[in-house]
């Protein structure tokens, strides 16, 4: 089992930048992978970003790609995601989640087996 925390999620301004953090606990947390998701409102739960288990492979979705970063803290516990160059588009809920999955690939909502409750994220025009 596995309990992912999220936050820093706030109310920032277009252009801005906000770093968001996921705080594991539980089981072994440098054997998961782990990946962010994001919900706006009145749309499905989207892939955002991913870090590999190992923590040298990542991969983003085209909408951050180059704005967003994903990285682990492996002496935390902990994954974290910098947001930069932030739009009006990237207000959402955004959600941390783990999976022991080998390749990066593999990611979706359905494959995805420990979640966090979210924190908000709320960009300003």
């Amino acid at each position: 089992q596995v309990r992912l925390v999220e936050s820093g999620g706030r109310l920032a301004q277009a252009g801005g930048s906000l770093r968001l953090s996921c705080a594991a606990s539980g089981d072994t947390f440098s054997t998961f992978t782990m990946a962010w998701f994001r919900q706006a409102p009145g749309k499905e739960r989207e892939f955002v970003a991913a870090v590999h288990w190992a923590g040298d492979v990542t991969s983003y979705a085209d909408s951050v790609k180059g704005r967003f970063t994903v990285s682990r803290e492996k002496a935390k516990n902990a994954v974290l995601l910098q947001m930069t160059a932030l739009e009006p588009e990237d207000t959402a809920v955004y959600y941390c989640s783990a999976a022991r999955l080998t390749s990066l690939s593999r990611i979706t909502e359905g494959t995805m087996n420990f979640w966090g409750k979210g924190t908000l994220v709320t960009v300003s025009s």
